[in-house]
């Protein structure tokens, strides 16, 4: 027997919040450090302001101006882009004429892991997650249990998380997760991951290994991320079933899969790598094998311009900075620290251009008639391997932190340096640091192209 009176939320009056301004102040904060350089989010944040400030036309009015803008900006058009690419990589085509259309991929009932670092752990736990039973391997006890450890640690996690969206993880089933220092279990495997340090020696004696215990059928694959892919293949009698299958790190969180094929490659070996890749929820990009492939080779020009950047006088702190305003989820050097100085430290000692190899009388600052800088080689052999020695480009809480600080050592460190090398500092714009990172990647992107070793620019991006 009551009046209704309106009923219509749009006529009803919003209610007044108290401190209405504190809170929306903080939220933006908050939304700003999550977009990271994204539009979208922002603009979001801006509707909502606009429904608590205005009558109800005037803030859906407000929200249709900014959703007509969002439509037509670049940021719209990239991230439509980014989502057909993802889409275009799983098409794929090498020279020799294979193709995603005529190759089918082998069935993998059961994988095997060798080496239980940083990054094959990552990989165990991406495999169990993705229910395919794995057999996780060491060189000896002493390192099986560390990585055990390791592994299981991880596993409590991913297990912690799917709990909380209703899904379970069964991860202590010994039929499911296997340790072992034994080669002989890999008899009867559909598909081996050997993740050991990157050394071509050691990669090519485990892979001979490979092919005298594991079925012909089986698939070797490398995680490498820059090593030749037909030099450790040379190592086999079963070139044809050997592919590289790079990982970044960490494995288990980052969705690309980087797939080399080499000269012998199958395409079946490919299709089953496009197939595992999916089954992982990855990313999978088929590209050829050059050194550093297509992710690495393009970061080598990247950080350099950015430790370029450094010897002229900006900071980690101040590039990071950009780049990550830019959109990048981690700038060069906080991604440096995260992945470990050292993987790099050992790929230029390999190649020459560090360390005791190098002809006497070299310069300084020059490699192979280029410009070098020996910043990187020179934390390296004060043990500042990063986040896992505690000190990087940064410094953290401990060794194994992932709260980066600034490091009051390395700026007198990058001073003296520069002093040695009487190197003029000035004042580096936010603009140039973001142009020559970023153009780095580009240019090289192109050269990439150019050579065939990607079959489209979408593989690129």
């Amino acid at each position: 027997g009551q009046p209704l009176g309106h009923r219509r939320l749009s006529l009803k009056p919003v209610p007044k919040v108290p401190n209405l301004e504190a809170f929306l102040s903080e939220a933006l904060v908050k939304v700003k450090k999550q977009a990271r350089g994204c539009l979208a989010p922002e603009l979001c944040f801006q509707a909502v302001k606009a429904a608590t400030e205005k009558p109800f036309v005037e803030g859906i009015q407000k929200e249709r101006e900014l959703f007509n803008f969002l439509l037509t900006s670049g940021q719209a058009q990239a991230l439509q882009y980014a989502f057909f690419a993802e889409r275009a990589v799983q098409k794929w085509t090498t020279p020799h004429g294979a193709s995603w259309k005529s190759a089918s991929p082998q069935p993998i009932h059961k994988a095997a892991v060798i080496g239980l670092g940083t990054m094959g752990r990552g990989i165990v736990t991406s495999l169990v997650k993705a229910n395919i039973p794995v057999v996780a391997l060491e060189q000896d006890v002493e390192h099986l249990n560390r990585g055990r450890k390791a592994v299981m640690l991880l596993l409590e996690r991913e297990a912690q998380k799917m709990q909380q969206g209703g899904q379970t993880l069964d991860f202590r089933n010994p039929a499911r997760l296997q340790f072992t220092v034994d080669f002989d279990v890999l008899c009867d495997i559909d598909l081996v991951i050997e993740a050991v340090f990157e050394n071509i020696a050691l990669k090519k004696e485990i892979f001979h290994e490979l092919s005298r215990i594991c079925k012909p059928e089986a698939l070797l694959c490398t995680n490498t991320s820059a090593l030749s892919i037909d030099e450790i293949a040379s190592a086999t009698s079963r070139p044809q079933q050997v592919i590289g299958t790079h990982f970044f790190s960490p494995a288990h969180v980052m969705r690309l899969l980087e797939i080399i094929y080499g000269h012998h490659t199958s395409p079946t070996a490919i299709a089953t790598a496009v197939q595992l890749a999916r089954t992982l929820a990855k990313v999978g990009v088929v590209v050829g094998n050059c050194f550093g492939f297509v992710g690495n080779r393009m970061m080598f020009p990247y950080l350099q311009e950015a430790v370029f950047l450094l010897e002229e006088g900006s900071t980690p702190e101040a590039v990071d900075q950009v780049l990550e305003d830019f959109g990048l989820k981690l700038g060069p050097f906080r991604m440096s620290d995260l992945a470990g100085l050292d993987v790099g430290w050992r790929s230029r000692q390999d190649q020459g251009l560090t360390g005791s190899s190098l002809p006497t009388g070299t310069p300084t600052r020059q490699r192979h008639g280029h410009r070098y800088s020996p910043l990187p080689d020179l934390l390296c052999e004060h043990g500042r391997f990063g986040q896992k020695t505690g000190k990087g480009w940064y410094q953290y809480e401990k060794a194994g932190g992932r709260m980066a600080k600034p490091d009051p050592w390395l700026h007198s460190f990058l001073a003296h340096y520069r002093d040695t090398h009487h190197i003029q500092t000035r004042v580096i714009d936010q603009e140039e640091i973001l142009e020559r990172c970023v153009f780095s990647l580009i240019n090289e992107g192109f050269a990439i192209l150019a050579e065939g070793i990607a079959s489209g620019p979408e593989h690129l991006d």
